[in-house]
């Protein structure tokens, strides 16, 4: 357990009124303290930032009594270390409380190891400066959802406390639209319904994702072919139910539909390559990234509960990729 007096802290004391009788310690902490996720808040207790009656409690499930004097040590906002880049970036809208891009294929959304620079992060903490430094997690400021470095698409960054909680939560409790569109070998039968299956890390390559038949994370997309080409390749949207890593494709390659470009879900040639020629089998087949695009996000913005909704065109790469595809002999 950390040493709580070695964090930087502010001191919150409450006591417990009647109306939260036998409520959560961690839910009446965030209900009244709306700064931080009830995560965040659970984190804190179990790290040794809680007492209760000036009795040190770390079980966040405990139920707080009438009375309880509740004090949490909250830690400072913390300056963000890493350097702010002027990244060019396409938004779509701003407020204080959050910001909404548009993010190309290629960009990495928040620094991991190989990836340190010349990530989104970088590029938001160049433009936003401190309304966005130490929002949320150490590596991750301001980053509620992500999208795989080489898919593109709409994306909602929060620049506030208040708009990280709202939004995170919002997320977990599936309120948020979400629209995708992916290029795919083959055509799904039927053209339109659900793919479900819990999601969790492949047992023999632990960067891939696959269905689980045990542990893992309940997933479920909805899916419909839009267009048909060739008529071997498939426009799909994808209207997202859960977000898990990696779900459409692990979704859409269980079902014997990977997507165009996919290098992780894709490791051998589909059999209805046969069915084209080697032009379009080498269109296909050089498509730099998997062919997928967040389309459509709308939500409820988290200060004023007011309806946005945002919606991009496909990128030039995949129009491209379908030109060429129609054009092919």
């Amino acid at each position: 357990m950390p040493d709580s007096n070695n964090i930087d802290t502010t001191l919150l004391v409450t006591l417990v009124q009647k109306k939260h009788n036998n409520t959560r310690l961690d839910r009446y902490l965030s209900e009244i303290q709306n700064n931080y996720s009830r995560s965040r808040i659970k984190s804190f207790i179990e790290q040794g930032l809680c007492k209760r009656n000036h009795q040190l409690i770390q079980n966040p499930s405990t139920l707080v009594k009438t009375k309880d004097e509740i004090e949490l040590k909250l830690p400072e906002i913390k300056k963000y270390a890493l350097t702010p880049q002027a990244i060019p970036l396409t938004i779509l809208y701003e407020d204080e409380h959050l910001i909404v891009i548009n993010k190309p294929a290629g960009l990495v959304v928040h620094p991991a190891p190989g990836n340190e620079d010349g990530t989104l992060v970088n590029a938001l903490l160049a433009h936003c400066g401190d309304h966005l430094s130490g929002i949320g997690g150490e590596k991750r400021p301001g980053i509620i959802h992500r999208l795989d470095k080489n898919t593109s698409g709409v994306m909602v960054v929060a620049k506030s406390e208040q708009a990280l909680s709202k939004l995170s939560a919002d997320f977990a409790a599936r309120t948020i639209n979400r629209l995708y569109y992916a290029l795919c070998w083959g055509i799904p039968s039927p053209t339109h319904g659900y793919i479900e299956g819990a999601i969790g890390r492949d047992p023999y390559d632990r960067k891939k994702m696959t269905i689980v038949n045990k542990g893992g994370k309940y997933a479920k997309t909805n899916y419909k072919v839009v267009k048909i080409f060739n008529p071997f390749i498939s426009l799909i949207q994808c209207k997202l139910e859960t977000g898990r890593t990696h779900q459409i494709r692990v979704h859409l390659s269980k079902k014997g539909h990977p997507l165009i470009g996919d290098s992780v879900y894709l490791k051998r040639i589909p059999a209805i390559a046969k069915h084209l020629t080697l032009d379009q089998k080498n269109i296909l087949l050089n498509f730099p990234r998997q062919a997928l695009h967040a389309a459509f996000l709308g939500f409820n913005h988290p200060i004023t509960n007011r309806y946005y909704q945002f919606k991009t065109d496909l990128p030039e790469d995949m129009n491209n990729l379908i030109n060429k595809i129609n054009s092919s002999k």
